[in-house]
């Protein structure tokens, strides 16, 4: 999901967006104020550097770094954060939660520390806990965008569509050039039954943000949903070839269009691919249980219940009738 100062959670996230853990420039904190003393710049400076190795997966050098950036100024609100964050990530949650916590007690009128704690609750599968720390920090600063961006999500994955809606639809104002607020809120939309008000989202967010994959993503899902299945296929298979965060969910949806388009073996052979970089994709899981079943295979109501399991019997997918499988 994102991640200025956030790991996203695993867990059935809209097909747009990845459902893995991760860390992304826009949820990391690299500046700020200390809610105290001005910041002496070589702070500032290190902070921002432990930011672009706490990106890069350097976890021991973003620790580093962040530690220096407190020692140069002890009551550094963000740096504290972001070194919880770091904790976070290498699953050290006793260290990260004491790191969230101080930071809170040096200045609860930030979002910053309120954050941190909804994100470890959010890796902790504690949603509605998170979900309470991110309103906390967004009642201190409506503009926060990660806060913003993960509240969204968890009311989505609980099933709470419209009040993700209205978070998703504030999050395309409070961030305009982030393209999870226009994708989310297009997500939410095609749960909602609003085919018609969804297209339009994401038609006006690509011609006002450009060809980014999660909004093409959408678009080939929405072609696929037309019957335009060869055109779905193309586009699908070009978005998964792709370095990009949403390859791995664009693969899992060709393997949707393969099923369409009758093509069992491709559509396991896509499934499986997308499984084996995210292995509790809910799509993924779908199609592969559809190409199972229709290959007689005895382990489909397995992977059928699986994906009930992983979506909690919320999410809609399209049923395709794939080909039987050949004498």
């Amino acid at each position: 999901m994102s991640r200025q100062s956030s790991p996203s959670r695993p867990g059935f996230a809209p097909a747009a967006w990845p459902a893995t853990l991760a860390l992304s420039a826009l949820l990391t904190l690299s500046l700020g104020c200390s809610g105290s003393a001005p910041l002496a710049p070589k702070a500032v400076q290190m902070n921002r550097l432990g930011v672009e190795a706490l990106e890069a997966g350097d976890y021991a050098t973003a620790e580093a770094r962040f530690a220096v950036a407190i020692e140069f100024h002890p009551r550094f609100v963000e740096a504290q954060v972001n070194l919880g964050l770091t904790e976070l990530a290498r699953g050290n949650h006793g260290r990260a939660r004491a790191l969230f916590l101080r930071a809170r007690h040096l200045n609860a009128d930030l979002p910053h520390p309120h954050h941190g704690l909804g994100a470890l609750a959010d890796a902790e599968h504690r949603p509605r806990e998170a979900a309470a720390h991110y309103r906390e920090a967004l009642r201190v600063d409506p503009g926060f965008v990660p806060s913003r961006a993960n509240l969204a999500r968890d009311y989505f994955d609980a099933g709470m569509l419209d009040e993700a809606r209205e978070q998703f639809l504030r999050l395309t104002e409070v961030a305009a050039h982030d393209d999870r607020g226009p994708a989310g809120l297009a997500e939410t939309l095609l749960r909602l039954g609003r085919p018609a008000e969804a297209s339009e989202v994401v038609r006006a967010a690509r011609a006002r943000l450009g060809e980014r994959p999660a909004l093409l993503l959408l678009a080939a899902r929405e072609a696929l949903a037309a019957g335009f299945v060869a055109e779905a296929r193309a586009e699908l298979a070009r978005l998964a070839a792709r370095r990009h965060a949403h390859a791995t969910a664009a693969k899992a949806w060709l393997a949707v269009a393969d099923l369409a388009a009758g093509d069992l073996e491709a559509a396991r052979a896509h499934a499986e691919g997308a499984l084996a970089e995210e292995r509790h994709q809910p799509v993924a899981s779908y199609a592969l249980a559809l190409a199972l079943d229709a290959e007689g295979d005895p382990s489909a109501p397995a992977w059928r219940a699986h994906v009930g399991r992983l979506t909690g019997g919320r999410a809609r997918f399209p049923t395709p009738a794939p080909a039987a499988k050949g004498p």
